[in-house]
């Protein structure tokens, strides 16, 4: 994935929201503070300001001719004339709640110029998948196999949502895509991008969570629409990556995930609240479809861990999700609704994050209206992305379906 630029903020552990303590630990509970935040404004709606940001995007970032957008607005030094990949696949997630909700947000069509991206090989293969970049008509740029099973989750939901068959096939072309990214080195799984394979001294040459978390849920998504014929293989595929990541990638201390392992077998410890919350959201699919309960179990370790590690005190606020690429924050909040019916607790950690996106609404906002990356309103920084503003459209959407909105 073409990755915005982030300072690397080492995360600390975070406070427990409730008393969870492991066992054997010897230590006392930690009582969390007060929330003493006020209230959300009564007048915010959810699926209204998902709406309304979606239409300030549609304003500002859209061209017209081609329905592709910027990178930026205003436009930075380094934009590519069109998006990457990433940030488009944000804006189409949050098109697909909106559609969902009963908006007409020209869905489909958003959904078809995924293949103004698409490249039909690279690196002398001729193998077809989505490049992180765009000339406006064909795919350019690295290919990255966390992009392309990104798109190949909407593209299955917007198979479930149009029944548009063109989007099965579409997603079905993306599993020989991640298959050439699987090898035997490290013990198996994929690596980030086609281009930058077991190269010793290169950063980038690793088999991260993104990649091999995201892959495990566009398969068992696709499971669920493929043909029967294609399902054991499809099943086995998913599995085979979920079990590398979960004995390779997990820290066993509180259930959330690495960030990466390189070639040379060192592990980056960095922790993301995307890549523990694709991991939940795969546990709890595991658990749909094989009625496992290890797996549900596994999903629910790492939904207390993860609330535990990221959410605490920032900037006067005093529970909030990382103050920082909310995109990363939605996939989390997305598995918690995925589990919310099986582990009630969840309630209140989707509820915190309303809060904080509602606290973003009132107090971290442009004057036309966009947020700032920082939703605790203390920095106004990188609200000219793109991706900064997809991931409101998608954390609104996604709330608004798990509070019953009703749409006037």
């Amino acid at each position: 994935m073409q990755k915005i630029v982030s300072a690397r903020i080492g995360l600390t552990f975070g406070i427990l929201a409730f008393l969870f303590v492991s066992c054997g630990s010897g230590e006392e509970p930690f009582i969390p503070p007060v929330d003493n935040t006020p209230p959300p404004s009564a007048e915010i709606v959810a699926h209204e300001s998902a709406k309304e940001v979606f239409d300030l995007i549609n304003q500002y970032y859209r061209y017209t001719d081609s329905g592709l957008y910027r990178e930026s607005y205003p436009s930075q030094s380094g934009d590519p004339y069109y998006s990457y990949l990433w940030p488009y696949d944000g804006v189409v997630s949050g098109a697909s709640l909106l559609k969902q909700i009963g908006y007409d947000v020209n869905y489909a069509s958003m959904v078809d110029n995924y293949e103004k991206y698409f490249r039909e090989g690279a690196n002398g293969n001729n193998i077809g998948g989505y490049g992180s970049s765009t000339n406006g008509t064909v795919g350019g740029g690295t290919r990255f196999y966390d992009d392309n099973s990104i798109v190949g989750i909407n593209l299955v939901e917007a198979y479930e949502v149009t029944g548009e068959d063109r989007f099965k096939q579409r997603a079905k072309r993306i599993i020989p895509f991640l298959l050439s990214g699987e090898d035997d080195i490290l013990g198996g799984a994929l690596w980030w991008n086609e281009n930058e394979k077991n190269i010793t001294g290169n950063e980038n040459s690793n088999k991260p969570t993104c990649s091999n978390g995201f892959a495990t849920l566009f398969l068992l998504k696709y499971y669920t629409i493929c043909d029967e014929s294609e399902k054991a293989d499809v099943l086995a595929f998913a599995t085979r990556l979920y079990n590398w990541l979960t004995q390779n990638l997990k820290d066993p201390s509180d259930n959330c995930y690495w960030n990466d392992i390189d070639n040379s077998g060192t592990i980056n410890y960095t922790k993301w609240t995307y890549n523990t919350g694709v991991m939940i959201e795969n546990g709890v699919h595991l658990f749909w479809l094989t009625g496992n309960q290890t797996y549900l179990n596994q999903a629910i370790a790492s939904a207390q861990g993860a609330y535990d590690f990221f959410v605490k005190p920032r900037n006067g606020m005093a529970l909030t999700y990382p103050d920082h690429d909310p995109w990363f924050n939605t996939k989390l909040l997305r598995a918690y609704i995925t589990l919310q019916p099986y582990y009630t607790q969840a309630d209140a950690y989707i509820k915190t994050y309303l809060n904080f996106v509602n606290n973003g609404y009132d107090k971290a906002r442009t004057n036309e209206g966009f947020f700032y990356e920082d939703w605790t309103g203390a920095a106004a920084k990188r609200y000219q992305s793109l991706l900064m503003q997809a991931a409101v459209v998608e954390s609104y959407g996604a709330l608004s379906i798990y509070l019953e909105e009703k749409k006037n």
